[in-house]
């Protein structure tokens, strides 16, 4: 494997709302537990424009949201309505299966901007059939390290001698940096499967430039200093190896085919529960 590689997302279209999706890729299905990361926007919102997500079912995985700019309202079939703003970061851990939605709040539809990151994180085979849970931390609750020419925000695992109070099932990092334009920054060496996201600006490892919506791989062997070619913002995402590959279909992830045949049937039939107070939703897609 080259020590770097760079995979450029493809855009697509969620609920008429453009997101760049990094992964999963030819190049790379997963990186650590991260199988799945779509970047939304940034856009700016026009009245009656926004994020317009019915409610849809997982299992096998986690969802993590992250955002830069906006507002997002989360609600699933736990009975959690959660509003998401910068910083925070929400967990959604579907196990054996739940449903959510996501919307743009209508008073934010009327204006404003909205950016950010959707993760899905596999679950060890040992926890796919856990029993769904929701977690969500406001942004002053996760550290920070922070000097005039970098930032980095610690939103799962631990990096630059901080650690998040998010505790995910399975050894990962998840961290939002911002670099000035000049300014360098050193990896941690944490993971043998790491990333960088670039969500702004324009990166430089060893030679190799990347922008704005794409995803630079490295390989254990790669050098672990970034320089910022300009005012930056990117997430540095990894975790170990999963233990085994993982098939996705739609929105179910997991270790095994025949339980996402069993999901097919679980949402068709309503043996997933809804969202309270929402009775639309998105049905199976047909084959």
């Amino acid at each position: 494997m080259p020590d770097i590689v760079v995979i450029s997302a493809k855009d697509k279209d969620i609920g008429g709302f453009p997101v760049r999706r990094a992964l999963p890729a030819i190049q790379r299905r997963m990186i650590g537990p991260f199988i799945f990361l779509d970047h939304m926007g940034p856009v700016q919102l026009g009245p009656g424009r926004g994020l317009d997500v019915r409610p849809h079912p997982h299992i096998g995985l986690s969802t993590m949201t992250y955002l830069f700019e906006g507002e997002i309202l989360h609600r699933d079939s736990l009975g959690t309505v959660q509003m998401i703003r910068p910083g925070a970061v929400n967990w959604m851990t579907a196990g054996s299966g739940v449903a959510h939605s996501e919307r743009t709040p209508r008073q934010t539809g009327a204006g404003g901007r909205l950016s950010g990151i959707q993760f899905w994180v596999a679950l060890p085979k040992s926890r796919e059939e856990m029993a769904p849970a929701f977690v969500h931390l406001e942004a002053d609750e996760l550290p920070v390290m922070e000097d005039t020419k970098m930032s980095a925000r610690i939103v799962a695992g631990e990096a630059f001698g901080l650690r998040s109070p998010l505790e995910p099932p399975h050894p990962m990092i998840s961290a939002d940096i911002a670099l000035a334009e000049g300014a360098r920054a050193v990896l941690p060496p944490r993971y043998a499967e790491q990333a960088l996201y670039v969500a702004q600006g324009e990166i430089e490892l060893t030679g190799v430039r990347a922008g704005q919506g794409q995803l630079v791989v490295l390989s254990l062997q790669a050098a672990r200093s970034v320089r910022a070619l300009s005012d930056a913002r990117f997430l540095l995402i990894g975790g170990e190896p999963m233990d085994g590959p993982r098939h996705i279909w739609w929105n179910f992830v997991s270790s095994s085919k025949e339980r996402i045949e069993q999901a097919k049937e679980d949402w068709k039939h309503g043996r997933i529960a809804g969202v309270p107070g929402e009775p639309d939703y998105i049905p199976l897609p047909e084959p």
